[in-house]
């Protein structure tokens, strides 16, 4: 990995978490970085902090690269793909971009060795999961760049079937901004009671991490774990009673449908409609 040139197309979060991931661990070299983007400024704030190249002339930028990184809006890609001439043939592109499915990217830059994958937010501290897939003209050698460079961020899981990935994106891809509601709606009621904010978020946050650590290395169902914490008629009991009469279940299951149904959408849109993308989308 070290010698080879990685291209970012569209130097936003993910594509700087992805760069910080790939020097941290060493896979990649800073002189063959390049991120390429419409603003200036944000590819010479990337050349400073990284130490990376950096410019706005995207047929440029991967001309020489044997990893193009597509990780524009995806209002954007059409249009960005018009101007991505001179991708090599050996080249392999990998895109984050939600909804955009092999063959739309394939078609547009008129290229065969193509992985698209859905990371999430966490992938800038190195704790994100990656569900990925791979065109059948993906060499053994860019399936094993590809897991170094996915795994720069986390965790990675490669699924055979492409459908998968709308999937990935409704549920890992746009899970943190759950969490984040959740946590945040957590933290309110705290201070609701009475609690000063900045204890609330410290109980909550802590609890958070806990759980998810307890429930990760105790291997049982989340079912048999909550019961453990619900006595009878106790105080876990009666909120639970509340979760379930207000459709807590339904309401999850129901939101993640419809950002999986979103995601198929995006896969469908013409070009130039601009779509309402949510923050997890905004590679």
């Amino acid at each position: 990995m070290l010698n080879k040139t990685i291209a970012f197309i569209g130097p936003g979060v993910m594509a700087e978490a992805m760069i910080a991931g790939l020097l941290r661990q060493k896979l990649a070299s800073p002189k063959n970085i390049i991120a390429s983007g419409p603003r200036e400024e944000r590819g010479e704030e990337l050349r400073k902090k990284y130490g990376i190249k950096a410019t706005t002339d995207n047929a440029s930028a991967v001309h020489e690269a044997d990893v193009v990184v597509l990780s524009v809006k995806p209002q954007r890609l059409s249009e960005v793909m018009k101007g991505l001439k001179g991708i090599r043939a050996d080249a392999l592109v990998l895109s984050i971009i939600a909804g955009a499915t092999i063959k739309k990217i394939g078609g547009g830059l008129k290229h065969k060795s193509i992985v698209r994958s859905m990371p999430n937010t966490p992938g800038q501290i190195g704790e994100g999961i990656t569900v990925w897939a791979a065109s059948k003209d993906v060499s053994e050698e860019q399936q094993v760049m590809t897991r170094s460079i996915l795994s720069a961020m986390g965790e990675e899981v490669f699924v055979e079937d492409e459908s998968y990935l709308d999937m990935a994106t409704a549920l890992s891809g746009s899970g943190p901004a759950y969490v984040f509601l959740f946590t945040e709606a957590l933290i309110d009621a705290g201070v609701h009671m009475g609690f000063p904010r900045r204890i609330a978020e410290q109980l909550v946050l802590q609890t958070i991490k806990g759980s998810a650590s307890y429930y990760e290395g105790a291997s049982r169902h989340p079912a048999t774990l909550r019961n453990q914490v619900t006595s009878p008629g106790g105080t876990s009991a009666e909120a639970l009673y509340y979760l379930e009469k207000a459709g807590f279940r339904t309401a999850i299951s129901r939101a993640v449908w419809a950002a999986y149904q979103r995601s198929l959408e995006l896969g469908k849109e013409k070009p130039g409609h601009i779509a309402e993308v949510n923050d997890e989308e905004e590679k």
